[in-house]
C-alpha cells in the first residue's frame, strides 16, 4: 500500500493511493498498527510528511563514495546522528535557509528513510524488517558550517534547523516493498543529476541499522531513521556548490516516487537579523 498524509478541513488525515491516481480513506493511525481502507474515495488536499515522527535518526557516511570524498575510511560501527522531530518539512514544501543562525553552507542529502512500525528493542538482524511499517523519501538537509565548525563536534545543530527534514510524498509499506536493498536513488538540484546510486552499496543496510539502533535503544512506532546518503552533495564539489534561494531540490528512489522542495530564505524579523550576525561572526 501506498499511504499518503493530506490536509482536509477536518485536519490531517491519512488515504491510501491507487495505481489509477484515486485515493481511499484511511481509518486508524499507522503508529498503532491499524489502519484500515475505508473504500471512502477522496481527493486528497496539501500533501503532509507521511507520518508524524516520534524521533529522527540519522546515519552518516554510509556509502563508499561518500566517504571517499571526505578522505573518510569505512565505519567499524554505523556513524549516528539526531534531528529533532520539529525539523520536519512536508512534500512540495520549501526548504529554508536559515537567517536567525545565519548559515552560507546549507546543503541537500538525499535519502532512503524507514519508518518503524512496532516497538523494538534488541532486535536481530534477522528479525529487524519485521517491525518496519514503510519505507519513504527523505533529504537530510545540513548547515555545514553548523555541522562541522561551529557545531561544537555535534552535528545536532547544522542538521535541525526547521524545515530540513523534508520527507514522503508516500509511505510505501513493508509489504509492497519487501526487499529496500537494491533501490535506485537519485538527486537533482535544478534538474542537474547531483547524486546517483543504489541502497545496495550502504555499508550497513536496513536490517543492520535496525538491529544496531535497538540494541541501545527502543524504537518507538512512529521513529523515523535516514540511511544515508551516496557522494555528490554539494560539500564535496571544489569549490562547494551550496543551496541557494530558488533552488529545486528533487531527490527520487525507484518504487517509492519523488519528493521536490523548493528553496527560500527563512523570513526572519530585522532586528534579529542583526543578532544573527553577531552570532555568526563572534
Amino acid at each position: 500500500m501506498k499511504i499518503i498524509r493530506h490536509l482536509t478541513a477536518e485536519g490531517p488525515a491519512y488515504a491510501s493511493l491507487l495505481p489509477d491516481g484515486r485515493a481511499l480513506a484511511l481509518a486508524g493511525d499507522p503508529k498503532k498498527g491499524d489502519l484500515r481502507v475505508t473504500g471512502t474515495e477522496v481527493v486528497p488536499g496539501r500533501l503532509l510528511a507521511p507520518v508524524e515522527p516520534s524521533t529522527i535518526y540519522g546515519i552518516g557516511l554510509n556509502y563508499p563514495q561518500y566517504a571517499s570524498e571526505l578522505g573518510r575510511p569505512p565505519l567499524a560501527w554505523p556513524l549516528l546522528f539526531i534531528k529533532s522531530a520539529s525539523c520536519v518539512q512536508d512534500p512540495g514544501q520549501p526548504i529554508e535557509l536559515p537567517v536567525t543562525l545565519a548559515s552560507g553552507a546549507v546543503d541537500y542529502e538525499g535519502e532512503l528513510a524507514v519508518v518503524i512500525g512496532r516497538t523494538a528493542k534488541n532486535v536481530s538482524r534477522e528479525c529487524a524488517l519485521d517491525y518496519v511499517l514503510g519505507y519513504t523519501i527523505a533529504n537530510d538537509i545540513s548547515a555545514r558550517d553548523w555541522q562541522f565548525e561551529l557545531g561544537g563536534g555535534q552535528f545536532c545543530q547544522g542538521k535541525s534547523f526547521d524545515t530540513f527534514c523534508p520527507f514522503g510524498p508516500v509511505l510505501v509499506t513493508a509489504d509492497e516493498l519487501p526487499d529496500p536493498s537494491a533501490l535506485t536513488l537519485r538527486t537533482y538540484v535544478n534538474g542537474t543529476l547531483r547524486q546517483s546510486a543504489s541502497t545496495r552499496d550502504m555499508f550497513f543496510d536496513v536490517p543492520s541499522l535496525i538491529a544496531f539502533l535497538s540494541a541501545s535503544k527502543t524504537l518507538l512506532p512512529g521513529t523515523l531513521i535516514l540511511t544515508g546518503t551516496p557522494g555528490g552533495v554539494g560539500h564535496s564539489f571544489d569549490p562547494p556548490v551550496y543551496l541557494k534561494p530558488g533552488d529545486t531540490v528533487s531527490v527520487e528512489i525507484e518504487k517509492i516516487g519523488t519528493l521536490t522542495n523548493s528553496v527560500i530564505e527563512e523570513a526572519g524579523p530585522a532586528d534579529l537579523t542583526q543578532t544573527a550576525l553577531r552570532f555568526r561572526h563572534q
